[in-house]
């Protein structure tokens, strides 16, 4: 099975669009860790639009 982790920065709005996702994803047959070492992919949901966001984005997703 393969395994999805997600990070929501931003908005709460992020959160809930994260948590439809995750729910899709598992009734499709992910399963949904919190652990990114063990994830064969990370989804990074974030906003767009605010400058700030944008560059906590991209550090997360260097790191």
């Amino acid at each position: 099975m393969k395994k999805i982790g997600f990070v929501s920065l931003g908005c709460p709005k992020n959160l809930v669009d994260s948590e439809v996702m995750m729910g899709q994803l598992k009734a499709a047959g992910y399963e949904i860790t919190n652990n990114s070492e063990e994830a064969d992919t990370v989804v990074v949901n974030t906003c767009g639009f605010i400058e700030s966001a944008k560059a906590e984005s991209i550090e997360a997703i260097l790191e």
